[in-house]
């Protein structure tokens, strides 16, 4: 068993490395942290709001990702502009990206109730491979292993975010630059790109079912250069503006997976999230699952901002 778990990340890390991509990490609670992938979000909630989320993938599994975030983001004294700042850390076996990235947006009203968001986000991603690899006698002189480990590159994002109190469209690149490592493939791999272009489209509804109970579906189509295409629907239903309960569903051409949500506005400030997602592909033999966390805490300085808000 521990073998066969070994040539699974083997098998994970080389398709990072050999001529592949590394993507930005993908959460089941995407609709709460949307400010990881489209900066026209930055300020759109019209106070300061604070996120956090913690995500283990595929437990069981040796070496199986694992992903942090941390965002801030809140409108300026100027309503029409938001500001944010939003650092991810993803772990991979024995890779690690960091990303630390600012937002800027600038918000048009629309007719007397929808926005039209444009965003702007840049940052630095890092790409870190652990020691242990580097000191392992199969790879200690390869040379390719130790120019790309702890890099720093620059990268820049678009997004535009089109929305009511009720819905929301969301379109964005957040990393439109490619990085190759390898500089014309002088070493043992051919090419290595840090990131590639990916696409994000967003969308969801709020339809009221009765006085105490909302029904709130979403949906997330992302498309990466050289890759297939990934597409989470998500369903909500909220009761009495204070619990969330759902469930998600995601496929690509190579996974498949499904999942349960959960979130409780502890008070007008503080909301508290989890979510519990099972792949339905062959890693399910190996895996008992997904957890994921999510703090989102906000300060309201006017009485006019509405609470709970519905994305």
């Amino acid at each position: 068993m521990k073998s066969l778990r070994l040539n699974i990340i083997i098998f994970m890390l080389a398709n990072c490395w050999i001529g592949a991509a590394q993507q930005l990490p993908q959460f089941t609670q995407y609709m709460y942290n949307t400010i990881s992938i489209n900066p026209a979000y930055a300020g759109s909630r019209e106070t300061l709001s604070v996120v956090g989320l913690h995500r283990s993938q595929w437990v069981g599994l040796e070496g199986a990702p694992t992903t942090q975030t941390l965002s801030v983001h809140t409108p300026l004294r100027n309503d029409r502009v938001g500001i944010g700042l939003s650092f991810i850390n993803d772990e991979l076996g024995y890779e690690n990206f960091s990303y630390l990235y600012g937002d800027f947006s600038y918000t048009l009203p629309i007719g007397q109730k929808a926005k039209l968001a444009f965003g702007m986000k840049a940052g630095f991603t890092q790409y870190h491979i652990d020691q242990e690899l580097l000191n392992d006698p199969t790879v200690i002189n390869d040379q390719f292993f130790n120019e790309v480990s702890n890099r720093w590159s620059p990268n820049l994002g678009f997004g535009a975010f089109l929305h009511t109190n009720r819905w929301y469209l969301g379109l964005s690149a957040p990393r439109v630059l490619n990085t190759d490592y390898n500089n014309g493939g002088n070493g043992t791999i051919d090419y290595v790109a840090l990131e590639r272009v990916s696409y994000y489209f967003t969308g969801g509804y709020v339809l009221d079912l009765s006085a105490s109970t909302k029904f709130k579906p979403a949906a997330l189509i992302k498309a990466t250069n050289g890759a297939p295409l990934s597409f989470d629907i998500t369903a909500n239903f909220l009761f009495y503006d204070t619990f969330w309960l759902g469930a998600s569903y995601r496929i690509n051409e190579s996974a498949e997976a499904i999942g349960g949500l959960a979130d409780f506005q502890v008070s007008k400030q503080l909301r508290i999230g989890y979510a519990y997602e099972y792949p339905l592909s062959e890693l399910r033999a190996y895996t008992s699952g997904t957890h994921e966390v999510l703090l989102m805490f906000e300060i309201f300085k006017s009485k006019r901002i509405k609470s709970p808000r519905y994305f």
